[in-house]
C-alpha cells in the first residue's frame, strides 16, 4: 500500500517507521523545515536547545522501543534516575531503588515534613485506587477528587498538585481527576519498579526520536517532503488525494488547531493551555538538588537543570506568569530558587496553543474517521494520556496498524 504521513512530530514519525515495518510505501510531508513538532531542538543565539521541556518515564515502553528500532540506544542518550519530588520549602519524597510496590511506600512513609497520619491516609487511598482499577467519575476536576479523598495535607500541595501540573498542564482546579488517574496508574501504581524512573536527555530531544527516525526511513525507501505544507486532502473510494498525488490512505498527524483545515469533520479540543520555557544560564558549578525540582513559588513551577549551569524553568497552564515579560518572568524565577549568581544567558520561548486542556470530558479527536481511508494519530486522539510523547508515539502505531 501506498500511505502518506502528514507531520513529522514524534506522532507522525512512529506512524511512518510502523507502516514501512509493516511493508507500505511511506511519502511524508512536513510543514516545518525539520522533524519533531513540539518536542525537538531550535538553534537560539547559537545554541541547540530544546523548544520545550518534555519528561520521559521508565513507563514509556513504546517510545524507548521505537528509540532502540531506529538506532537510537536510550541507555546512551537517556540518564535515568530514580524518581525523587522536592522543592524549595524542604518537602523531599524519593523512591528506593526496590521492587514495586514497596518503592512507593518507603517513599511515602520517608516523606519530609508529613505526618505519619496523612501519610497512612494516602497509601489507603491508592489502594483503594488499584481496587477501583483508576477509574474515576469522568466528571470530576482534580481539585474535586482530592477534596472528596480527604487529600488536603501536605502531599496535596507538594506532590498531587505538582504532578498534576506537569503531567496536564492544566491546573488541578480544571484538571481531568481520571486522565490524572491514568498518570498515576502506569507511574507510581504500576507493578514495575522502573515505571517511576525519570529519563532525562543527554542532548537535546531531535537526538532521541525525530533525527534518528528521518535518517532510518530515509534508508528505508521513504520519501520526505519538509517545508510542505499540504494544501488540498481528499478522499472517495479509490483512495485519498494529497496536492494531486494519489495515495491508498493518509494519517494525519498534526496538532488539533491544523486538524480543522485538513479534515473538518473532526471532534476538537475547545480549550488550549500555554506552556513558556525560560533558559537560564547561570555559572558552570550550579546545580539543582535533583535533576528535576520542584520551584514551589508564586510564579515558579518545574526546574530542569540541563547541565553545566543551565537550568529550563517551565511554566504551564493558565496563570498570572502570563502576564510577565520575559525578563520580569527570568527575574522572579531567579529569585524564588534562591539563586543569587549572575545570570550569564537567559531566553523564553512562549507557545500561547501548546496543548489542549486536559480537562473533565473535554472534546479530543477520535482516531478513525468518516473516511475508510484516513485516519488521525498525535497526543489529543490517544484519548487515554494527557499530550505526552508516548501517547503520541501509541497514537501513531495504532493508525499504521490499522491498513
Amino acid at each position: 500500500m501506498r500511505i502518506a504521513v502528514v507531520g513529522a512530530g514524534w506522532a507522525g514519525l512512529a506512524a511512518a517507521v510502523e507502516l514501512i515495518r509493516r511493508g507500505s510505501s511511506v511519502t511524508l510531508f512536513e510543514a516545518g523545515r525539520v522533524a519533531g513538532g513540539r518536542a525537538r531542538a531550535v538553534e537560539i543565539d547559537g545554541r541547540r536547545l530544546d523548544n520545550g521541556q518534555h519528561i520521559l518515564l521508565g513507563a514509556y515502553h513504546n517510545t524507548l522501543a521505537l528509540m532502540r528500532q531506529v538506532g537510537a540506544d536510550p541507555d546512551q542518550l537517556l540518564i535515568r534516575h530514580p524518581l525523587q519530588i522536592s522543592d524549595s520549602t524542604g518537602f523531599k519524597l524519593t523512591l528506593p531503588q526496590w521492587p514495586a510496590p514497596w518503592h512507593v511506600a518507603w517513599g511515602l512513609l520517608r516523606a519530609h515534613p508529613v505526618k505519619a497520619r496523612e501519610k497512612i491516609k494516602t497509601a489507603r487511598w491508592m489502594q483503594g485506587l488499584k481496587w477501583r482499577r483508576f477509574k474515576v467519575d469522568p466528571q470530576l476536576t482534580v481539585s474535586a477528587w482530592l477534596d472528596a479523598a480527604g487529600q488536603t495535607g501536605q502531599l496535596r500541595h507538594h506532590l498531587w498538585e505538582p504532578l498534576c501540573l506537569a503531567a496536564l498542564n492544566t491546573p488541578a482546579e480544571h484538571a481531568s481527576a481520571q486522565l490524572f488517574a491514568h498518570v498515576l496508574r502506569d507511574s507510581l501504581g504500576s507493578t514495575r519498579a522502573s515505571d517511576t524512573d525519570l529519563l532525562l536527555p543527554r542532548d537535546t530531544l531531535s537526538e532521541l526520536l525525530p533525527d534518528p527516525a528521518c535518517r532510518w526511513l530515509l534508508a528505508h525507501g521513504a520519501t520526505l517532503h519538509f517545508s510542505h505544507r499540504v494544501q488540498h486532502l481528499s478522499s472517495d473510494s479509490s483512495g485519498v488525494q494529497i496536492d494531486g498525488q494519489a495515495f491508498d490512505g493518509a494519517i494525519l498527524a498534526v496538532a488539533p488547531q491544523h486538524l480543522a483545515r485538513l479534515w473538518p469533520d473532526t471532534e476538537l479540543p475547545t480549550a488550549y493551555e500555554p506552556i513558556a520555557t525560560v533558559y537560564l544560564q547561570f555559572s558552570a558549578k550550579t546545580t539543582l538538588p535533583y535533576p528535576l525540582y520542584n520551584a514551589s513559588g508564586k510564579v515558579g513551577q518545574w526546574v530542569v537543570d540541563r547541565g553545566n549551569g543551565l537550568l529550563a524553568c517551565v511554566l504551564s497552564g493558565h496563570g498570572d506568569w502570563e502576564k510577565l515579560t520575559d525578563d520580569q518572568l527570568a527575574t522572579t524565577l531567579q529569585a524564588e530558587m534562591g539563586l543569587t549568581g549572575p545570570v550569564h544567558w537567559q531566553r523564553c520561548i512562549r507557545e500561547k496553543r501548546a496543548t489542549f486542556s486536559c480537562r473533565p470530558q473535554t472534546p479530543r479527536p477520535r482516531w478513525q474517521t468518516t473516511s475508510p481511508a484516513i485516519r488521525l494519530a498525535g497526543d489529543a486522539s490517544w484519548h487515554e494520556y494527557p499530550a505526552t510523547l508516548e501517547g503520541a508515539v501509541r497514537s501513531g502505531q495504532r493508525a499504521a496498524q490499522s491498513f
